[in-house]
């Protein structure tokens, strides 16, 4: 367990230090690190040795991915950008699969794939990582606006991704019927479910949250906020059971995690708010009280008073917010040198062209999307504007990662395709994280200036 420690802890160092020094984005440090020490450091696998411990580690470090992600949303944003949110996080994600169930024999006829199986290997590698995407953005300045649609897209895409992949694809995999009918009615069921399972039990984290001044515990209340509302989801069938429900239905685990951290992290934001608002009050008074020759010196005591707990709560909101995005890094590098265990290099020059197949065909799909978005946002005053240089940052800001891993461990042992899917689904990961980074990069940095500008025109 030492070792294990050790080796997270100096893998997280080096990348993060390559970052600093050489501004190579973490998630692709990590990754380099991560091979470098599975290959010359590493005698035995630290995380899967055993396939089925390893997809309970995966599961287990999933919602605190899911809380740091949802740390960055607020509902602002979310109200002013609902409408693109869920044409790039649902109706994207929906038809690049049904455009994916018509072309998908060009890349794999050879393998005359199901339509189950194409809806399973295709939202495997539709699912988005939101931590590689805010590494980036995090080193540069673009519009808000911009950004709220790049993360917001990729964390949202994840649940949307996992419904498919679940609620149709591992639902079809057991030989059940999929109609139309089914398919509008599970995707209403699970979204609208879900997202009021995760605001109430938000709701009630927040009146936990009430009853402590301690950050540490502050903390804990925000994790077990999150974590009940992805456990309660995924086994709801288990509350309805207990009611004498009978049934086998559950909701999606990520949706209410995100829902629940975006509920406690608006009313965290909203309170951090109406401080400055008192701590500018606070100051104001105490400048007219200063200009009295004879000012009261209760009054001054009173008003320090008010703004040293007003910045001590504010302090303590901030450093909560930090504390647990730092557990997320802490996740996302044990999930990179995991994957490093995982990669087979013979399996995946096995491989080589259906992995190159799949990179280039869901890069021209998203693409598309992504066009296509554009085109409707410049229709409409409804929807943000979309310009050509947003266009490339959103397509390829659709880098993939520690989602794809999740829904490839769901897979049954049994499945027929299960070698060439994880091999694909592996080669995607690693080939979008190294050339979607480099190109989104290059973009962020041919434009910068132009970009600067937009930040600019945003705050005017």
């Amino acid at each position: 367990m030492i070792l294990i420690l050790l080796s997270i802890a100096s893998i997280l160092y080096f990348a993060l230090q390559l970052e600093d020094k050489l501004k190579i984005p973490s998630p692709l440090g990590l990754i380099i690190l991560s091979f470098i020490f599975d290959h010359f450091f590493l005698a035995s696998p630290m995380f899967t040795t055993n396939p089925a411990n390893f997809a309970a580690l995966v599961l287990f470090l999933l919602p605190i991915l899911l809380i740091g992600d949802s740390l960055e949303l607020n509902v602002e944003d979310l109200k002013e950008n609902g409408l693109s949110l869920f044409y790039l996080a649902v109706v994207a994600v929906a038809l690049s699969i049904i455009t994916a169930i018509f072309t998908a024999d060009i890349i794999f006829g050879d393998y005359h794939l199901s339509t189950t199986a194409i809806i399973l290997l295709f939202a495997m590698v539709l699912a988005t990582d939101p931590v590689s995407v805010v590494s980036i953005f995090s080193k540069f300045t673009l519009p808000h606006r911009l950004k709220f649609l790049a993360e917001g897209e990729s964390l949202f895409n994840d649940a949307t991704a996992l419904i498919i992949f679940v609620f149709v694809g591992l639902h079809a995999l057991d030989d059940n019927e999929i109609t139309l009918t089914y398919v509008s009615e599970i995707s209403l069921i699970v979204i609208l479910g879900s997202a009021v399972l995760g605001i109430s039990i938000g709701y009630i984290g927040l009146l936990i949250l009430k009853t402590t001044d301690n950050r540490i515990a502050e903390m804990m209340v925000i994790i077990c906020t999150g974590y009940g509302a992805f456990e309660i989801a995924e086994h709801f069938y288990t509350l309805l059971n207990a009611f004498g429900g009978h049934s086998h239905m559950h909701f999606s685990g990520i949706l209410s995690c995100i829902m629940a951290t975006i509920t406690v992290h608006h009313m965290m934001t909203k309170a951090l708010n109406e401080e400055a608002q008192q701590l500018e009050a606070d100051e104001e008074a105490l400048q007219k009280e200063a200009q009295i020759k004879k000012p009261s010196r209760n009054m001054i005591i009173g008003i320090l008073a008010r703004i040293k707990a007003t910045v001590a709560e504010r302090d303590r909101h901030i450093r909560t917010k930090e504390d647990l995005q730092l557990l997320a890094v802490i996740a996302n590098t044990i999930l990179f040198v995991a994957m490093a265990e995982i990669v087979d290099l013979t399996l995946l020059w096995q491989y080589k062209s259906e992995i190159l197949g799949m990179f280039l065909a869901t890069t021209a799909i998203r693409a598309l999307m992504m066009g296509k978005f554009a085109i409707i946002t410049n229709q409409t005053s409804k929807m943000t504007s979309v310009n050509f240089r947003w266009w490339g940052i959103l397509t390829f800001a659709g880098i993939k990662g520690g989602m794809s891993v999740v829904m490839l461990m769901m897979i049954p042992p049994s499945f027929e395709h299960l070698e060439m899917f994880k091999a694909v689904v592996i080669g995607v990961i690693l080939l979008s994280t190294f050339i979607y980074s480099a190109i989104l990069i290059t973009i962020i940095t041919r434009y910068k200036a132009i970009f600067a500008l937009e930040v600019k025109n945003e705050s005017h």
